[in-house]
């Protein structure tokens, strides 16, 4: 979610300033190229981040299935049923 809400930055560095001092005019030019490598990068960083949170799922999920568990039970105990009749 983080990293969807930085693409609009990264996309923002894809844009070039540059302001001529002689005529008073500035200039915004849009390099794609740069553009599409930010968004490689982003799309590499979120898969590497998804690769490595399906690893930590695994490896937890194998501990859990990798787990024993004693469990003693005492059947001699014996219970009670006692219930209270109340008239009124």
């Amino acid at each position: 979610m983080r990293i969807a809400l930085a693409i609009p930055l990264l996309l923002l560095g894809a844009c070039q300033v540059s302001k001529d001092e002689n005529n008073g005019t500035t200039s915004i030019t849009y390099n794609s190229d740069v553009a599409q490598n930010a968004a490689k990068d982003v799309g590499n960083t979120a898969e590497n981040i998804a690769s490595d949170i399906g690893n930590d799922v695994k490896k937890t999920a194998d501990k859990l299935q990798n787990t024993d568990i004693d469990l003693k039970v005492n059947t001699n105990e014996k219970t009670e049923n006692k219930t209270e009749n109340r008239s009124k």
